[in-house]
């Protein structure tokens, strides 16, 4: 990440996946690394299983929160069919990080669709970049099965060139203590996972 240019982020989900905690984590990155941040979150019927979207950007000087399509460098999405819905708001080389996870819309629950098939490999093939895991199986073993999110983000701030010990000391500033040390754990699965 370059300090001296706004970077978009999208990070994108599932109600109830912790979406809008990963992006106030984010933020924090931003604060300390004194730079200016924006905010917006998008909820469409998100305690029932619905989307969830929040748009970071990040800067010396944000004038706008909202991230229009083609303009995310970034997309951090906590299941797959949602990475696959926003892909049309990354931008050409961007980065997708996301998880294998799948949740079924109501679509799907009642029979009217099918999920659709091998959408990791559709991803991987339609970004510039794209990293792909089972970051829920990854929180389970780190203790805290909600966790999947900051695994996701702990890849995320690595592949946007953010420190490890920057991403942890966010984390810290933002997690309550008796959730921390599984957290932790989860995100230093992320940032150290490889393909």
């Amino acid at each position: 990440m370059n300090n001296q240019e706004v970077t978009s982020i999208l990070l994108v989900g599932v109600g109830g996946q912790g979406m809008i905690l990963a992006s106030k984590i984010l933020a924090q990155v931003a604060i300390e690394r004194g730079l200016d941040v924006k905010l917006s979150e998008i909820h469409g019927m998100a305690q029932r299983g619905g989307s969830v979207v929040t748009q970071v950007r990040l800067g010396p000087a944000v004038n706008s929160p909202l991230v229009e399509k083609g303009q995310a460098e970034f997309i951090m999405a906590s299941e797959q069919l949602e990475a696959w819905r926003w892909l049309p708001f990354l931008k050409k080389g961007g980065t997708v990080v996301l998880s294998t996870q799948t949740i079924n819309p109501m679509p799907v629950i009642i029979g009217s669709q099918k999920y659709p098939q091998n959408i990791a490999q559709r991803v991987e093939k339609a970004a510039g970049r794209s990293i792909a895991m089972n970051a829920f199986k990854m929180a389970v073993a780190a203790g805290q099965p909600r966790a999947a999110n900051v695994v996701l983000l702990g890849a995320l701030l690595r592949e946007m060139g953010i420190g490890e010990e920057e991403g942890l000391a966010a984390l810290t500033a933002v997690i309550p203590e008796r959730f921390l040390e599984e957290n932790r754990k989860a995100f230093a699965s992320g940032y150290h996972f490889e393909k």
